[in-house]
């Protein structure tokens, strides 16, 4: 791995020469250090084996070393973490619990609506019914666990209009925080075109990893989602209930938004 002594060391003597070799090893310890957490997080999506589950409500995934909720925490996970199902109980008070396993080592019992399995009876519904309690980046969140893991759901145009909509509220959000945050002055000293400021701005970082894309209308200085979710819906459903009010949405976008 490279160091800053070992570049005083190096027999250059062109300074533009060890400095191209710096930004060199800067990148391949970028690589080795971002690699892992793609491929973590599309671990977290694969749902494959009848007896995976996704954590979707991270508020009671207390993983617990016996199936009570007295017992002692063992760890807390994360919404979106995936797990496999390898037993049940009920409780004395009436709580489910699933024996469940993290990795080879680690095993535990997680309350049972902490989780939604596409290989569950009804938890696709359970899942919409906490999308729809669920508000703004929660509901995005959680629509988009939804869209990945039940593939085949006949409730997905349903999920897919809640992900759309909510990502168009956020989109205006977004845009009074970054017109707020933004400022004229430093972005023209700082000489980018104006519009590459909004696009890079921070607020969109965790949407974009819950999978929206943001446009930018630089008339108007506002974010708008891209429609894709709407899109969807009239390519694979055409005729659900979505597909009219998923063309208005569509037809209310702007019609030269720049990405």
């Amino acid at each position: 791995m490279c160091s800053v002594a070992s570049l005083t060391r190096l027999p250059f003597n062109d300074l533009t020469l060890r400095l191209s070799f710096a930004g060199l090893c800067v990148s391949l310890l970028a690589c080795v250090i971002v690699a892992p957490s793609h491929a973590q997080a599309a671990k977290r999506r694969a749902l494959t084996g009848r007896n995976v589950a996704v954590v979707v409500d991270e508020r009671l995934a207390a993983l617990r070393s016996e199936p009570t909720l007295s017992a002692p925490l063992m760890r807390r996970l994360g919404r979106g973490r995936v797990v496999t199902i390898t037993g049940t109980r009920r409780a004395a008070d009436g709580v489910t619990f699933y024996r469940v396993a993290l990795t080879r080592r680690t095993r535990g019992w997680l309350q049972a609506e902490s989780v939604a399995s596409p290989f569950r009876a009804g938890d696709d519904v359970r899942l919409l019914n906490l999308i729809r309690a669920s508000e703004e980046f929660e509901r995005i969140a959680r629509a988009r666990i939804f869209l990945d893991a039940f593939t085949s759901s006949p409730l997905r145009p349903a999920v897919l209009m809640l992900y759309g909509e909510a990502a168009e509220a956020s989109a205006e959000k977004l845009s009074r925080e970054a017109e707020r945050r933004l400022d004229n002055g430093e972005m023209t000293a700082g000489g980018a075109p104006a519009h590459s400021y909004f696009l890079n701005y921070a607020g969109l970082d965790r949407f974009n990893r819950a999978g929206v894309t943001f446009t930018f209308d630089r008339a108007t200085k506002r974010f708008h989602y891209d429609g894709a979710s709407w899109r969807e819906i009239l390519r694979r459903h055409p005729r659900s209930a979505e597909s009219a009010p998923a063309r208005q949405h569509l037809a209310s976008l702007p019609v030269r938004p720049v990405r």
